[in-house]
């Protein structure tokens, strides 16, 4: 690769880009549906708890971090070129035995959480939870929670219900080809790009008292064939009871935008070199130290949470996200 350095310098691209979103991982060629219905009316003592993790990732998900394949045969790198600052591959093995390849990769983390505790009262709980690991389109999920539970306490048994739920959503790319990831004709990134990102939704609530009616849901879809699919968590919770009860959302986006870049290609190899000219960082090849050859266009931070104390004759609130290039 470095004998093309200086012709890599003269097909240099700079542009003024916009910041861009998060595509969805696609699907494994096998995949998975699990799906649970549970329904318990007691006078007594009842718990219920629930853990879903998943991660999924474009490439192989046990050897990160870090992101990115970087693949050699009898070939050094430069110190410091990784996927953050140049992707490609060439191949010669042919010819002189060797073989270098440098390739972006995308995954994301799932998490939801859930626990009810009641004690020493009267209970009705009923749930639904379903998880898919397949391809979805915009009105469908991978994850999806319905809950609904009434308790009250024996007056003379100092009986209390505790419930509290979490669903999280973690993002993260070292950017993509546009080409690649897109079928409306009319979405072609940025610059042909889709810029790394690292985006984080988390949003839950709970509860503790001695009496309460409460309605939960939660859903997420995050697994798609093709970046036309934004990708979407949402929560919901509506209660009534004597106790205390929060809910809330926490975010922190970063999104990426394309600077400089340096397309080559030929008959056995093919890559692209990223600059960072403000930062003045990029792919080693270029002559520079190292580090991201992206641009961060977007720092958002959100927080909010309601709480609610007392004889709560109503608490209700409704969260959601969407994250994607084309949104709804």
């Amino acid at each position: 690769m470095k004998k093309l350095i200086f012709v890599l310098l003269t097909l240099a691209i700079l542009v003024i880009s916009t910041a861009m979103a998060a595509d969805p991982i696609n699907a494994t060629t096998e995949t998975q549906g699990i799906s649970t219905t549970t329904g318990v009316v007691l006078m007594g003592t009842m718990t219920n708890s629930e853990t879903v993790v998943m991660t999924a990732s474009t490439m192989d998900l046990r050897d990160n971090p870090p992101l990115g394949a970087i693949g050699l045969i009898d070939l050094g790198l430069e110190p410091g070129e990784s996927p953050n600052n140049g992707w490609g591959v060439e191949d010669e093995l042919l010819d002189e035995g060797w073989a270098w390849l440098l390739l972006p990769e995308r995954q994301a983390v799932m998490s939801y959480t859930e626990s009810v505790l009641a004690d020493n009262g009267y209970s009705e709980f009923n749930e639904m939870q379903s998880m898919d690991t397949g391809n979805k389109v915009a009105n469908q999920k991978n994850f999806a929670s319905t809950e609904q539970f009434d308790f009250v306490a024996f007056s003379d048994a100092m009986g209390r219900a505790t419930t509290s739920e979490s669903l999280l959503l973690d993002l993260v790319s070292q950017g993509s080809l546009a080409a690649d990831r897109f079928i409306c004709p009319f979405a072609t990134g940025d610059q042909g790009f889709i810029p790394p990102y690292c985006n984080v939704y988390e949003m839950g609530s709970s509860f503790t008292g001695t009496q309460v009616s409460e309605l939960t849901q939660a859903g997420t879809n995050f697994i798609a064939k093709s970046a036309d699919v934004p990708i979407q968590a949402s929560y919901s919770v509506g209660l009534s009871g004597t106790g205390s009860a929060a809910a809330w959302i926490n975010a922190h986006v970063m999104e990426g935008r394309t600077g400089g870049y340096y397309p080559f290609e030929g008959a056995d190899y093919w890559w692209v070199d990223f600059w960072n000219y403000d930062m003045n960082t990029g792919s080693p090849y270029l002559g520079l130290g190292g580090g991201n050859g992206f641009m961060q266009g977007v720092d958002l931070v959100y927080k909010e949470k309601t709480t609610a104390s007392g004889v709560i004759e109503a608490f209700s609130k409704s969260m959601a996200i969407q994250d994607g290039v084309r949104r709804l």
